[in-house]
């Protein structure tokens, strides 16, 4: 699974931060992010179930155009396919 780094958090640092990549495979989107904290959770689990293989995490505002951005590229990878997921 060939990965495309797109960017991570600029105001992390050299820490383990919020990251995002795009799958040049199949144009997924992979996001590190903090865990989500219990009461997060709570309000998650209002609205659907959250599997033991998932978890909820945190992306910062701060990244959203980050974000946009790998979306723009995972709309073009999938796009260069002709499939649509």
């Amino acid at each position: 699974m060939p990965l495309r780094f797109i960017a991570k958090d600029p105001e992390t640092g050299s820490n383990a931060s919020p990251t995002v990549w795009v799958d040049e495979e199949n144009a997924d989107l992979v996001l590190q992010g903090w865990r989500a904290d219990e009461r997060t959770a709570v309000e998650c689990l209002e609205v659907g179930t959250i599997p033991d293989h998932e978890t909820v995490i945190r992306i910062p505002a701060r990244m959203v155009s980050i974000v946009r951005e790998a979306c723009d590229v995972a709309e073009r990878r999938a796009g260069l396919r002709g499939a649509d997921g």
